[in-house]
C-alpha cells in the first residue's frame, strides 16, 4: 500500500472513530402523567464499556425501549453509528446488538435452534448460520450444550447464550438491560468477563445498564441516570472529580443522595 493511500485508510478510520456508537440526544419519555425520562442525552464511543448506572426505577429499560425501537422516540433522537433510529430503524438496528433484562429465549427448545432462528430473522443462511452458532457457542464454553433445551440450563447459563445470540450477526454495538439481575456471584463474574472480552478483542460498543457499583471498573465511561435524568456522564475518574469523591461509590451518593449495591 501507498503512503497516500495508507493515509487516506488512516483518516477514514480516524473519521469513522469520531461518530458515537450510539448517542441519545435530548430524549423525554412520559407513561401519562409519569415523566420516564426527561431531557435525556448520552454518548457511547466506539470500543469502549459504558456503564449505564442507576437504581430501579431509574429509567433504564425504558431508554432500552427506545434506543432498540420498543417504543417511538417522540422527544429527541437516538443515532446507532450515525444512523437515526426513527429514520433509518433497518440500517441502526442492524448494527445493534440487544440482550434485555427479561429472559427471551424459548425454554422448550434447544440452543441451536433458539440461535438459528435469530439468525434466520436477520437472514443469515442455514450453513453459514449454524457456523455462527457454533463459534459463538464455543466462545461462551456451551457448545457441549447445543442440543439441549434451553429450560435445562441455569440462569447464567441462558443469559450467556442470549449474548451468543445477540452477537451472530455481528453487529458493532451492544446493548444489555441488567443482564446480571438475579445471578450468583461466579455467573456475574464469568458474563461480565465475557463482555469485557468482547470490547477488548472485538471492538465492540458495549452500554451495560446495571444498579450495581461493583460492575463498574475504573477505565470505563459511566453513565449515571436517576429519577429519568442524566446526572453526570464521561470516564469514572472524570465523573468522580467533578464533585469531589474518592471513588465512584461515593460520587454516585454525591450525586443522587442515595446508596447504590455492591452486590446482589
Amino acid at each position: 500500500m501507498s503512503a497516500t493511500a495508507d493515509l487516506a485508510q488512516r483518516s477514514a478510520l480516524d473519521a469513522g472513530l469520531r461518530i458515537d456508537a450510539l448517542a441519545v440526544h435530548n430524549v423525554s419519555h412520559a407513561y401519562g402523567p409519569r415523566q420516564a425520562l426527561r431531557d435525556v442525552s448520552l454518548r457511547v464511543p466506539q470500543s469502549r464499556f459504558t456503564a449505564l448506572l442507576g437504581l430501579n426505577g431509574a429509567g433504564k429499560t425504558t431508554l432500552f425501549s427506545l434506543i432498540t425501537r420498543l417504543y417511538d422516540t417522540r422527544h429527541g433522537s437516538i443515532e446507532v453509528l450515525g444512523h437515526p433510529v426513527s429514520r433509518e430503524p433497518g440500517q441502526a438496528l442492524r448494527l445493534l446488538g440487544v440482550v434485555f433484562q427479561a429472559r427471551t429465549l424459548d425454554l422448550d427448545i434447544s440452543v441451536m435452534e433458539n440461535l438459528l432462528y435469530h439468525a434466520a430473522l436477520h437472514g443469515i443462511g442455514s450453513r453459514e448460520a449454524r457456523q455462527r452458532a457454533r463459534a459463538g457457542l464455543a466462545e461462551i464454553e456451551l457448545l457441549d450444550r447445543a442440543r439441549d433445551a434451553v429450560r435445562n440450563l441455569s440462569g447464567g447459563q441462558m443469559r450467556r447464550v442470549e449474548i451468543a445470540r445477540a452477537l451472530l450477526h455481528r453487529p458493532r454495538v451492544l446493548v444489555l438491560d441488567e443482564p446480571t439481575v438475579g445471578l450468583d456471584v461466579a455467573s456475574r463474574s464469568t458474563i461480565l468477563r465475557h463482555v469485557r472480552w468482547l470490547v477488548r478483542e472485538r471492538g465492540v460498543a458495549v452500554l451495560w445498564a446495571t444498579h450495581l457499583l461493583d460492575e463498574v471498573a475504573d477505565e470505563d465511561a459511566v453513565v449515571v441516570l436517576h429519577r429519568g435524568q442524566v446526572l453526570a456522564a464521561g470516564d469514572v475518574s472524570e465523573v468522580v472529580a467533578s464533585v469531589g469523591a474518592a471513588d465512584m461509590r461515593s460520587a454516585f451518593i454525591a450525586l443522587t443522595g442515595t446508596a447504590s449495591e455492591g452486590s446482589e
